[in-house]
């Protein structure tokens, strides 16, 4: 049978005498703690070459081949300054503007405008000449003459169909009143 120890109580002393092993539990503690950090270190080892792999490969199944990638993905202009790939397109290619200060935008788009009005744009592909600077279009229209002047009948007619409108009494047939 089990062997059993006399205790004997001390009525003299306020407190039970500790009976705990403290050697015990700092085995225990470390024995706890050896056990979380390999634990740690199988479920990450487990991680990097098993799971990886398979995570990858269930990636390459369910790719749809539709899909967007990278500037893709981004909406359309215009963007929030701070959003990825906020920017302006310029001849020189695009300026990106994700962390500069707000006025950076209209900075760069005022360059871009004031080239185009002093030496007005072409097209990159065909070099056909789309808008002409404020003084070449002067000169071109002095030189041609190809402002004219509509005839008398022509601006009559213009007059009056901006001041008729069209009735429910004619059923939108006729314009019969004036302004």
């Amino acid at each position: 049978m089990s062997e059993h120890k006399q205790v004997i109580i001390d009525s003299e002393k306020p407190y039970e005498s500790n009976t705990v092993d403290a050697k015990l539990i700092v085995y225990f503690a470390a024995g706890l703690f050896l056990l979380i950090v390999i634990t740690f270190g199988l479920m990450w080892a487990f991680e990097f070459w098993v799971l990886e792999p398979q995570w990858a490969e269930a990636d390459k199944q369910n790719e749809l081949p539709v899909a967007l990638k990278g500037d893709e993905k981004l909406p359309a202009e215009p963007r929030l300054q701070s959003a990825p790939g906020f920017g302006v397109d310029t001849k020189n290619g695009r300026v990106n503007l994700e962390l500069r200060e707000p006025q950076a935008e209209y900075r760069e788009l005022l360059k871009l405008w004031e080239d185009e009005w002093a030496n007005g744009q072409k097209d990159e592909k065909t070099g056909t000449v789309i808008t002409l600077s404020i003084e070449a279009a002067k000169e071109k229209i002095l030189k041609d003459g190809t402002i004219k002047a509509r005839s008398e009948d022509a601006s009559k007619k213009t007059v009056d169909e901006a001041t008729t409108f069209y009735t429910s009494s004619s059923s939108g047939r006729v314009a019969s009143e004036k302004r």
